[in-house]
């Protein structure tokens, strides 16, 4: 690897351990990451307000893909926003509502929206979403944009939510188990690939300059971007089929450890 301008993670799964705390050797790497002019990209399918919680004192220095790639800054810029259909929106709402153990979350630029009287998945939720507006009725918000919808089930989605949504589809939108047990729907032109491919277009950056980390399945579109695409140790079996190299388990800090082991090079190489 030599000439990297790019680290692009995820984050739940991969960045952060999963008692969703961020490894305390982070500030110092980042700021070798700086002085060697390579952008740090967090890419996830929490909402901004959320990652940024993680990078408050520098939140303005990075590329952020948020909400799977449905909403993209770079430098406090923001560059891409993907609206869904609202009468699309309340269709879905109507369908998760008959989901038993289901609870749905509207991610909007400004706030997340939730309608669920389940406490302890509302205090689960707020761990995903740091702007957040409880409701009586989803389906009666006015005056935002859409741009996911997240579903959450305690016994999993791939199986319990992912069957009966994906019919959907045939309005244009892509329906995504986005972790064990959240499930996203957006619009089928938006992914962390397609957000990230226009971060890079925008920046001049090809696939070879850039380090893609991810464990799950949302993360495969970005890591088919990268030649240098790192798949956790304890990332789904597909992932790992598609990234052409392993990094050490999130609780390892294994993104953390791949970007020091390149630092290291870099600073092998220029002495």
């Amino acid at each position: 690897m030599q000439n990297i301008k790019l680290i692009v993670t995820d984050m739940d799964g991969t960045l952060l351990r999963s008692d969703h705390s961020l490894s305390p050797e982070f500030n110092k790497i980042y700021e070798e990451l700086k002085e060697n002019n390579i952008t740090f990209v967090p890419a996830s399918g929490r909402q901004y307000y959320s990652i940024i919680s993680y990078f408050e004192n520098i939140k303005d220095e990075l590329a952020i893909i948020a909400e799977n790639g449905t909403y993209v800054t770079y430098k406090g810029e923001e560059i891409f926003v993907d609206e869904l259909d609202w009468s699309v929106v309340k269709e879905i709402v109507e369908e998760v509502r008959k989901i038993e153990g289901a609870n749905i979350v509207l991610a909007g630029k400004n706030a997340a929206y939730v309608e669920s009287k389940d406490e302890t998945f509302l205090e689960y939720f707020k761990n995903y979403y740091d702007k957040n507006i409880w409701v009586d009725d989803l389906t009666k918000i006015k005056n935002e944009q859409f741009i996911k919808i997240a579903v959450n089930h305690a016994d999993g989605t791939e199986f319990n939510v992912f069957p009966k949504l994906v019919d959907f589809e045939k309005y244009g939108l892509k329906v995504v188990v986005s972790g064990e047990v959240w499930l996203d729907v957006m619009n089928k032109k938006s992914n962390k690939g397609v957000a990230l491919q226009a971060l890079m277009n925008k920046l001049d950056i090809s696939s070879e300059e850039i380090i893609v980390f991810g464990d799950f399945m949302n993360d495969l579109e970005m890591l088919n971007l990268a030649k240098y695409s790192f798949a956790m140790e304890n990332a789904h079996p597909n992932v790992k089929e598609v990234a052409n190299f392993k990094a050490p388990s999130n609780d390892e800090d294994g993104v953390i450890q791949v970007i020091k082991q390149y630092l290291q090079q870099l600073k092998t190489v220029n002495t």
